[in-house]
């Protein structure tokens, strides 16, 4: 079994995930190239300030999908609550008209999707564990 791991002071991981953020009442508000430019530029400078990198980011009409790395030390409810805080102000002060879309001040439904990745499988890595008490 093969991984890419990051390296800390005392530490090796690998740390990857998924995160969906869906806009409240899933409002159509990814239309236009200069708006989803805005999400992913700001993504990015957010991203930077928590140490976190982007690996790959795309949207739909009503909902993103950001994949990235983190370290240990990452508090991923701050990340999450600052990501769509300083995205929804960013996009709402920029792109005035797209309050129009949206119901009231909202912009991000309250919830979201938050799914560890991995470089191998659940199978591979539970033969994988299984393996380790055969000698």
């Amino acid at each position: 079994m093969s991984y890419s791991f990051d390296r800390g002071t005392h530490s090796v991981y690998s740390l990857r995930y998924h995160l969906i953020l869906v806009v409240k009442y899933r409002r159509k508000v990814f239309l236009d190239d200069k708006i989803i430019d805005e999400l992913k530029t700001r993504t990015r400078k957010i991203s930077e300030g928590f140490g976190i990198e982007v690996i790959s980011q795309e949207t739909d009409k009503d909902h993103t999908h950001i994949l990235f790395k983190a370290t240990p030390k990452t508090d991923l409810v701050k990340y999450i609550n600052s990501l769509k805080g300083g995205t929804s102000n960013a996009i709402r002060h920029r792109f005035p008209e797209i309050k129009k879309k949206l119901y009231g001040n909202a912009f991000w439904s309250s919830s979201y999707c938050l799914i560890t990745t991995g470089e191998v499988t659940l199978d591979q890595l539970k033969k994988y564990v299984e393996s380790q008490g055969e000698k």
